[in-house]
């Protein structure tokens, strides 16, 4: 199962990359219209925040995914974020356990049972759709260098690389 978390360190890899490549702040937490405004620090954040609500949540084996803190650090200063995202690589490979996910609204909560590994998985996913919404903010930027396989799931990258045999 190590691959989970090397594929969880790739992309998290590839995100930080990208935003240490960025001219500055003002460039990381400028709105971007082709996103209803919101910028790539916003899209940063809310990775890093749905990776540490998972972090947080081991101990006891409860994870809130809406309890993320919306820190207004990490999606305005890119060096925090970088930083912050390499605290969290450091601590991603713990043994697989049982976790209850809980889910609230107006009408009560939902209780979903998962297990780390599982979640680790979605976290993965969840951060390769949002590299693909930060990468239409990249494409805005002139002459910034985007690669092309940044935001793009890894399958998708291997049936890509098939289909050009």
């Amino acid at each position: 199962m190590t691959s989970v978390f090397n594929k969880s360190a790739a992309a998290l890899n590839s995100l930080t990359e990208v935003l240490m490549q960025l001219p500055g702040n003002d460039t990381y937490a400028a709105p971007c219209t082709a996103l209803s405004n919101a910028t790539i620090g916003q899209h940063s954040r809310h990775i890093i925040e749905l990776y540490q609500c998972l972090l947080e949540g081991y101990a006891d084996g409860s994870v809130n995914y809406d309890e993320r803190k919306r820190n207004s650090l990490y999606e305005n200063d890119k060096t925090a974020a970088v930083n912050t995202i390499k605290e969290i690589q450091q601590k991603l490979e713990q043994p697989d356990k049982v976790l209850t996910i809980v889910c609230r609204d107006d009408n009560g909560a939902a209780y979903i049972q998962s297990n780390y590994y599982r979640e680790i998985l979605y976290n993965l996913e969840h951060c390769i759709h949002h590299q693909a919404l930060i990468k239409v903010a990249l494409l805005s930027i002139k002459d910034f260098p985007v690669a092309e396989g940044f935001g793009v799931a890894p399958s998708t990258l291997q049936y890509r690389q098939q289909c050009a045999q």
